[in-house]
């Protein structure tokens, strides 16, 4: 066995075992559980699309001491340098992976006789995962949702500002809050959103590359607006120009894309805020403010 990185929420460390290089992720808190599973649900997912490369998760183990430990493929990785470019060309097929397959069996079903065929991963129809993912350490809710901006606004904003309220009893948040919900529609007037699968915690520190190209790993994912993606890519940065114009090339940006932005940071700004304290106030509700004018 030998070090290797962990994050700010779990310690991990890569074992040489007779079935190749496995790196390990522990972490002793009680619902490590729900968090280690959803993340191996969303490297599957991911893998399942071959699109962009993941570490094969291969199991969750729960600890006799407490917490629990997920054992995936262990990869040689650096940060990502030469392949922004195909970093942003892989994600965006990620992105449409979905879309495509639903347009594929609309076609077929208006050709006589044709059958939908099997794939390896299910067709989505709407916004949500089949399990809890964990943006940090906290429990997405991912019910399933028919509609976009009501999957967004109430399980993603709504549920982490009940988290605010009650860590924090925070009235200017709550009063911004009631006035930004009624504006969200607005922001998604003739914007078509079909439900892609995200990593859904992609910032710079969740990629990397091998020497064959660019790997993304410690996944939230569920089905949402591809849009959503790039919320916490722009908080943190680390993604260079030609990411964003490899990815931009194969989904072109819709009118009020950088509105929409703000608004998908501001998920992140709020769970950042839960997760660390009051430093993310300030962003939280500059966001807010600038949403509602």
């Amino acid at each position: 066995s030998g070090p290797s990185a962990g994050g700010c929420i779990s310690e991990g460390l890569s074992y040489l075992t007779d079935r190749g290089s496995v790196f390990v992720k522990i972490n002793h808190k009680s619902q490590a559980k729900r968090m280690f599973d959803g993340e191996m649900a969303s490297l599957d997912a991911i893998l399942r699309t071959e699109t962009v490369r993941v570490p094969k998760p291969m199991k969750v183990i729960e600890l006799h001491t407490g917490g629990s430990a997920f054992a995936m493929e262990h990869l040689d990785m650096t940060g990502l340098t030469k392949y922004s470019s195909q970093l942003g060309e892989n994600l965006a097929n990620l992105h449409l992976h979905n879309k495509r397959r639903l347009d594929q069996q609309m076609r077929e079903q208006q050709t006589v006789g044709k059958g939908a065929g099997q794939s390896e991963s299910p067709l989505v129809e709407r916004f949500g995962f089949h399990v809890a993912t964990c943006c940090g350490y906290l429990p997405q809710e991912n019910e399933w949702q028919d509609d976009w901006v009501m999957f967004y606004s109430r399980h993603r904003l709504q549920h982490q500002l009940d988290m605010v309220e009650k860590s924090y009893g925070d009235r200017e948040a709550m009063e911004l809050w009631s006035q930004l919900q009624l504006k969200i529609p607005q922001m998604f007037v003739d914007v078509a959103v079909s439900p892609a699968l995200l990593h859904g915690d992609l910032w710079g520190g969740n990629v990397g590359q091998t020497a064959e190209g660019p790997v993304i790993f410690d996944p939230a994912s569920f089905y949402g607006h591809s849009e959503y993606e790039l919320g916490i890519a722009a908080m943190f940065g680390g993604f260079g120009r030609a990411f964003y114009s490899a990815y931009h090339e194969n989904v072109p940006k819709a009118p009020g894309f950088s509105r929409r932005n703000q608004l998908y940071q501001l998920f992140h700004n709020l769970n950042h805020w839960n997760h660390f304290g009051g430093g993310y106030r300030g962003s939280s509700i500059r966001i807010m403010k600038d949403l509602v004018k």
